[in-house]
């Protein structure tokens, strides 16, 4: 599938030749080893993607969605294949979607997957496109999307064909559909989804309508029936699959589905083209008649590599080996799936928290808001790298808001889940403030955090145990595992981003009340540890305290899937002030570097993955941050399936390694500041966007004279040497020239 099509002309890139970025693009990587991608095709921010589902129906499969905790549609390990679906996450920690499946088959018609599935062989995946054999009946299956539409090309065999929608299969813990067949060459439905990390409240249907190229010659409609008791003597179908010829009324059911039988001629294709909405039937279809309805694959794909193309052409590196560029790029791209949009194509998306439809035009509504996670690097990169589209992300958020009264904290298609901890949104809004982009309702956000930060617990949606946090500083353990440590230290955090948030907006009182309260992590601090530990409602320590406890989510006192080793450096906004606890800088950074001589660090971490670059903080020591930066990049990132250390996240650890690999890292939200380490890449050239930044162009250029030169000898800003390893936001978007002379040895 990789092709080089000679001299590229995107954005700002000379007329040297330069590979299509797509072909730099490996879709496999993090679809092994828990990091829960998939290699399914889809546009940038796209509503829908078309990924294979092969993670149910047969012993086959090495992971299956019914016997383990599973939470992505494709595992690379699996071979057996049950369909395609057609909304997916990307990811993420809990099952929910996968969708809509698509599956052609051949010979006589049957509904269970774990009969009508088929072994996968000879997958490729490029940005935009996706295709596999199908063994089972030598059927070549192709995918490609638009933003709120998938097409599928089925290239079949001499005979009886068929394709098949299960609507009843799913990732989902929701049951629960409708389909109805229109015509010989349509259907539409809906599918019930929810339950995200198996918390109710999150529940909302999708809603589809799917075309096919060609008039069926026969379809129907299937539906699982209950299984019976003293009836089932009378019963032909007690437990079974029922069938419905030329059935075309509506059918409801937890386990329904349709099939199209065709006759077709030696390869003969036929096409599928799906649009899907969260708002209605009628949407869907006008989505579908808006982005596709004219069954030209080609064009869909090459709409979508185009589209990638422009994307990712926002950064060009140069230098480095192949395999690296593809970890960067590849990273770059996982970026661009979540937060994606919900809005159809006339504006409508349903509202936070209801079921009421809402309409905006002036901009994107966006979803799938994995704050937790991605306001720690992966908000302040879209700042840096896709501001417009950051900007709307913001405006969503706060539009949330206005539908709902509180800010979003692990928001899924206008639901709120109340997924992990503190109060997320926060940073991710005033960061983005802070680096220029301020388009938007000012007073509406900051009224938003105010209530958040302020409001009693018994009426706090996102901090439902402020009282003690207000009134003691810290929260108490209450109960052996209540993850209070983590709940307050992402309540510091959100305060002192909401003290600058008041600072910049002029209200002293507020910065100053809030950056009191920011500071008060201290009352976690055990000098007997020299760390950070569960405190009691009496103010005592937590007795029989193990601070490993909690590797490899084992439940632990204080702290949410992490060790205290985990968290204890987890106050980005206060680096000096912890180090003063701890005794100086020779104690601090002693105990730091332990964390990953002793391998007590968690790359698949978010609490610490701003750990090693701490040291940068520390004259002389930020060597440190540059040996163990190259380590973890050489260690955990690779150019194969297993290739992202664990859970993306919604494209945090890929907003890591892109940082890292590119040289910076934002170490607090809010804090306008880079670290700085050595790129992995001779040049880097960032294309800034002129509607928000002065500069147009950043490059990052280092010299080397080998591939074990990794320690920074001199930075120089623009001809100028930089005192400090570290570089401002406001420096780097005025554009110029970042030089790295690097050296083999840290002294």
């Amino acid at each position: 599938m990789k092709r080089f099509t000679g001299c590229l002309f995107i954005l700002f890139l000379s007329t040297n030749c330069f590979a299509q970025f797509t072909d730099y693009v490996n879709p496999f990587i993090g679809s092994a080893n828990f990091g829960t991608t998939n290699p399914g095709a889809l546009v940038p921010r796209g509503m829908v993607s078309v990924s294979p589902f092969n993670v149910s129906g047969s012993d086959l499969n090495t992971y299956d969605k019914d016997t383990r905790w599973w939470s992505a549609p494709y595992a690379f390990n699996n071979v057996y294949l049950t369909g395609f679906s057609h909304v997916n996450l990307s990811g993420v920690g809990c099952p929910e979607l996968g969708v809509i499946l698509l599956m052609p088959t051949t010979g006589q018609v049957n509904a269970d997957p774990k009969i009508y599935g088929s072994i996968m062989e000879n997958q490729q995946a490029n940005p935009g496109y996706y295709r596999t054999d199908l063994k089972k009946y030598g059927i070549i299956a192709e995918m490609s999307a638009s933003k709120r539409t998938g097409i599928s090309r089925y290239t079949f065999p001499k005979g009886e064909s068929h394709i098949l929608l299960n609507m009843g299969l799913g990732l989902t813990n929701e049951s629960g559909a409708k389909v109805r067949i229109v015509n010989n060459r349509e259907i539409e439905g809906s599918r019930m989804t929810g339950s995200f990390c198996y918390n109710a409240g999150s529940e909302r249907p999708v809603y589809f309508v799917a075309r096919f190229s060609k008039a069926a010659e026969s379809f129907g409609v299937w539906k699982k029936m209950p299984a019976m008791q003293a009836e089932s003597a009378w019963s032909d179908t007690d437990g079974q699959i029922k069938y419905y010829q030329n059935y075309t009324p509506e059918m409801c059911g937890d386990e329904v589905g349709a099939y199209f039988t065709f006759s077709t001629e030696e390869k003969e294709q036929i096409l599928v083209e799906v649009g899907v909405s969260y708002v209605s039937i009628a949407n869907a279809r006008l989505n579908l008649d808006m982005e596709s309805n004219h069954f030209d694959f080609e064009k869909t794909k090459q709409e979508a590599t185009t589209q990638w193309n422009d994307v990712l052409s926002r950064v060009k590196v140069e230098g480095g080996t192949k395999d690296q560029k593809t970890i960067f790029y590849t990273a770059l791209y996982h970026t661009q799936i979540h937060p994606n949009i919900i809005n159809d194509a006339n504006g409508q998306y349903p509202a936070m928290g209801s079921f009421e439809i809402r309409e905006n035009t002036k901009h994107d509504r966006y979803s799938v808001f994995s704050l937790w996670d991605t306001y720690r690097n992966f908000h302040p990169l879209m700042s840096l790298l896709y501001p417009a589209e950051q900007l709307d992300m913001m405006r969503s958020m706060i539009d949330m808001y206005k539908e709902s009264g509180w800010l979003p904290k692990w928001e899924l298609n206008s639901k709120e889940t109340h997924v992990m901890e503190g109060d997320p949104a926060i940073p991710v809004i005033v960061d983005a403030y802070l680096r220029g982009l301020t388009d938007f309702d000012v007073e509406a956000a900051y009224q938003a955090m105010f209530k958040s930060a302020t409001t009693e617990g018994k009426n706090n949606k996102l901090r439902p145990d402020i009282d003690s946090y207000l009134e003691k500083g810290f929260v108490p353990l209450k109960e052996e595992f209540d993850n209070s440590v983590s709940h307050a230290l992402e309540y510091y955090i959100a305060d002192w981003n909401l003290a600058q948030f008041a600072k910049a907006l002029h209200k002293k009182d507020d910065y100053k009340k809030f950056l009191k309260q920011s500071l008060a992590y201290k009352a976690y601090f055990d000098k007997d540890f020299g760390m950070l530990r569960p405190r009691l409602e009496d103010g005592s320590f937590l007795n029989d305290f193990n601070p490993r406890q909690g590797e490899n989510f084992e439940a632990c006192p204080g702290f949410h899937e992490g060790t205290a080793w985990q968290y204890t450096f987890c106050v980005p906004h206060d680096i000096k002030g912890l180090s003063k606890l701890m005794g100086g800088k020779q104690k601090f950074v002693h105990k730091l570097q332990k964390v990953f001589d002793d391998n007590l660090f968690d790359m698949a971490n978010e609490p610490d993955i701003h750990y090693p670059y701490l040291f940068t903080y520390f004259k002389g020591e930020e060597w440190r941050t540059q040996k163990e930066v190259h380590r973890l990049i050489d260690t955990y990132f690779k150019n194969a399936p297993d290739g992202i250390p664990g859970n993306d996240d919604c494209g945090t650890l890929s907003s890591w390694i892109v940082y890292s690999m590119m040289g910076m890292y934002p170490v607090c939200p809010g804090n306008m500041n880079y670290a700085l380490t050595s790129p992995v890449f001779d040049k880097i050239s960032i294309q800034l966007d002129p509607e928000f930044y002065p500069g147009k162009t950043l490059e990052i250029i280092t010299h080397r004279n080998s591939p074990e030169e990794i320690y920074i000898n001199e930075v120089k800003r623009n001809g100028k040497t930089l005192n400090r390893l570290f570089l401002n936001h406001a420096d780097i978007t005025k554009g110029g020239k970042i030089e790295f002379q690097l050296k083999a040895h840290h002294k």
